[in-house]
């Protein structure tokens, strides 16, 4: 599987990574710190240190394997009348009667108080291949959401 993203989103997971691949040998020694310190059972510094550690670990074994699966693409070389990953997408909120701007982003650059969202987010997958003029539906909390695709913009 393929993961598109921009070469400033890929940036970011890398240096994600870097930081907790830096940070996991000081986690380490606080494990072998507390550990010195006698029981295990009722040791809060070591289970902190060790629930830390496995959280470091989860994320440094998530990041690799979004980084190797990673697919930069430049969005200024997009073009087309179909909305796929890198587009700026203007819709109209049939339900709120307003319009809304919304960029389709890759890993490690969405940011839901800039309308950056994931190609992968339930509002995302809604837009993939649509048109201008075509109605989407996407779910919510509230019920479905109506919108419909008012221009499709890349760059």
């Amino acid at each position: 599987m393929s993961l598109p993203m921009t070469k400033e989103g890929l940036a970011k997971l890398e240096a994600e990574l870097a930081e907790l691949e830096e940070r996991r040998p000081k986690i380490l020694l606080s494990i072998k710190e507390a550990r010195e310190k006698g029981d295990l059972k009722e040791n809060a510094e070591y289970h902190a240190a060790r629930e830390d550690l496995g959280l470091c670990e989860g994320r440094i074994s998530d990041l690799r394997s979004k980084i190797s699966q990673a697919t930069v693409i430049d969005p200024a070389k997009m073009a087309g009348d179909t909305i796929v990953f890198g587009a700026k997408v203007k819709l109209y909120s049939i339900d709120f009667k307003e319009e809304e701007e919304f960029h389709l982003v890759g890993e490690g650059e969405a940011d839901p108080f800039q309308n950056k969202i994931l190609t992968s987010s339930p509002m995302g997958q809604a837009l993939l291949t649509k048109k201008v003029g075509d109605t989407i539906q996407v779910p919510a909390p509230k019920g479905l959401l109506k919108y419909k695709v008012l221009a499709i913009k890349y760059g």
